[in-house]
């Protein structure tokens, strides 16, 4: 069946055809995966795809899977090309997406809906159609129940779906199949130095009962010190900035929500009541029980533009204290944490903050471990920041590719 016909707002060069909807009961066949849940997970076996995974860890193109079973008499095994739609999910909109099976011989669990399309569609191009836009849209009116949601192949069979060339389904393929690769690469290094960083945190510090940390950078061989905050910067509180939050404000408000998405979320004021300096670390003293704002800190980079706010301390290193290395020390140290007592707001007294006592080197070892988790934070923030720019590019681009 060929009904309406189109064309998105961006292609590549050399297509100009329009895209034909077709009803997909035209253009592939249907069936359903067997038996298998959770509770048939084993270590070790033969590989099973279960509909959970294409909410926990979906992706367009399965390669990979890392879930087993005992294999039964009667399972349905992948030939490779299908592509999944999960039978069973929570909303509308969670249970419309599907993926396509790129090898043969896995096993395909129960509430799984198989869809196998003919030589004129690429497995992935449907894929990525069925999860995104208007036929993400329209499958999503058709899933029935309340507490959880179902789809049948018999809906899907109706479902209407615009498809150009094979060639030009080849090419678009293509294009997301590379972002694809280059966000999975920017994620694994956002995850391997995240890793690192924890390790790091953990072996460059000494250990409780110890005044040396496992892991030192040559040349320094010195016992560490306790040492109280009051003895190592200097404290002071912010002020309310509620009543002057302006858009057009030339100044940061550094609050509680700034803080803990590390300058993500902002709102500005034209009042500069308490200006933070470079170099100082904001710190936050109040949040609600077992909140993830509490303890957080933030270090200023360059004076001028941020003023504090209430719950809010300034924190001021002395000068033989390195700001990198105590605004490490200070994020959501054990310390703070056990005033939460998970029951009522949290609020961090002035008496509580100059009492935090720690470890610390000499000024020069604060400098070269500051140095060393300030450039490991800056690779951190920089792939981070490179895989949310190419997610949005693929939003864009699936927005725009489709009709």
């Amino acid at each position: 069946m060929t009904n309406k016909k189109g064309k998105p707002k961006i292609r590549f060069a050399g297509f100009d055809n329009t895209w034909e909807q077709r009803k997909l009961n035209d253009v592939a066949s249907f069936s359903k995966g067997s038996g298998y849940s959770k509770g048939d997970l084993i270590e070790f076996g033969t590989p099973i795809i279960l509909y959970g995974r294409l909410y926990t860890k979906y992706e367009t193109s399965i390669s990979e899977v890392d879930t087993y079973v005992e294999a039964k008499e009667g399972a349905v095994y992948s030939k490779g090309g299908e592509v999944i739609v999960p039978a069973s999910g929570e909303t509308a909109e969670d249970i419309a997406r599907a993926a396509t099976v790129d090898k043969s011989g896995i096993l395909l669990g129960g509430d799984l809906n198989v869809v196998t399309p003919n030589e004129d569609i690429n497995s992935a191009f449907l894929a990525i159609s069925i999860s995104n836009g208007n036929s993400q849209r329209e499958l999503a009116k058709k899933a029935q129940g309340k507490s959880v949601v179902h789809i049948h192949n018999e809906e899907i069979r109706n479902l209407i779906v615009p498809f150009p060339t094979k060639a030009e389904q080849n090419k678009i393929v293509a294009y997301f199949s590379a972002l694809d690769h280059l966000i999975t690469l920017h994620q694994r290094k956002y995850d391997k130095l995240t890793k690192v960083k924890k390790s790091m945190l953990e072996k460059m510090f000494p250990k409780s009962g110890s005044d040396v940390p496992e892991i030192r950078f040559k040349g320094f061989t010195d016992a560490w010190e306790q040492r109280k905050l009051r003895e190592v910067a200097e404290y002071r509180n912010g002020k309310a900035h509620e009543n002057e939050i302006d858009d057009d404000g030339e100044y940061i408000v550094v609050n509680s929500k700034f803080v803990s998405t590390n300058g993500k979320i902002k709102k500005f004021s034209n009042v500069q009541n308490e200006p933070l300096y470079k170099n100082e670390i904001a710190f936050v003293l109040s949040d609600v029980p077992n909140g993830r704002a509490i303890a957080r800190t933030f270090l200023v980079d360059k004076s001028g533009k941020y003023t504090l706010n209430q719950r809010i301390a300034g924190i001021t290193p002395h000068e033989d204290t390195d700001p990198y290395y105590l605004y490490i020390k200070m994020n959501r140290n054990a310390y703070f944490l056990k005033f939460d007592d998970g029951n009522k707001q949290t609020n961090l007294s002035i008496k509580d903050v100059l009492n935090y006592e720690d470890m610390y080197p000499s000024y020069e070892e604060q400098q070269k471990i500051g140095t060393y988790f300030d450039n490991l934070d800056h690779l951190i923030t920089l792939h981070q920041q490179k895989c949310d720019k190419l997610k949005n590019i693929k939003k864009f681009m699936l927005q725009n590719m489709f009709i």
